[in-house]
């Protein structure tokens, strides 16, 4: 683990689920050893990179031995949180919503899907993967209940001072906001903001420097 005095740059944090992935793809690919130099190749990152993010956490390989795959990942994995079963809730069953309630990531990397919440009658009631639309007016009450970890926000910009005053009110530690509002609370709870656009006029912009 690292040392809680020792501040992790976000860009390193930010890495951490790229290892993960490629980690896991080499287990599935029954790969038990690789090198920073070999690991380096296939993220497009220097060794020497590598090297200095594993080390803010104590680093993980023997020179001359690489890297133990199976071991690497477990840490990361833990690192990141994903042992620790977090909870989570959808607020919005639009369109948005709908998918990333049915996508199986979630799950898959140890996130359990709690609850979806939408204000619309004619949404409220349905089921999106085996789950009901719960009524937003029940939101605090249910997160109190159940202790949840994570609110995912997919709700229009008008919506969004509402439902994060109520999920900070009842204590969840994150929020992963997908509306157009960027949101910047204190320290209690931690906030990522997804512009889906983003990536798509980064690469906008690729394609058009590419032209010239």
């Amino acid at each position: 683990m690292n040392d809680k005095s020792k501040k992790v740059p976000d860009v390193v944090i930010k890495r951490l689920p790229r290892y993960y992935r490629y980690l896991g793809e080499l287990l599935n690919q029954d790969i038990k050893r690789i090198s920073s130099n070999a690991l380096s190749e296939k993220m497009n990152v220097t060794a020497s990179q590598i090297r200095q993010d594993f080390n803010y956490f104590g680093g993980f390989g023997q020179q001359g031995y690489g890297y133990n795959v199976e071991y690497l990942y477990g840490e990361i994995g833990d690192i990141l949180g994903l042992n620790d079963g977090d909870t989570m809730v959808i607020i919005g069953a639009g369109n948005l919503g709908k998918a990333l309630a049915s996508h199986g990531t979630f799950e898959r990397r140890g996130f359990k899907l709690v609850g979806i919440f939408d204000n619309s009658p004619d949404v409220i009631g349905t089921v999106i993967n085996g789950r009901e639309v719960m009524d937003v007016k029940g939101l605090e009450d249910f997160i109190t209940r159940n202790r949840v970890d994570i609110g995912v926000i997919t709700v229009p910009r008008a919506a969004v001072e509402e439902t994060v005053e109520k999920l900070v009110k009842s204590g969840v530690k994150g929020l992963l906001n997908f509306s157009y509002a960027e949101l910047k609370l204190g320290h209690d709870v931690a906030v990522e903001n997804v512009h889906l656009s983003d990536p798509l006029m980064t690469l906008s912009y690729k394609i058009k420097q590419s032209k010239e």
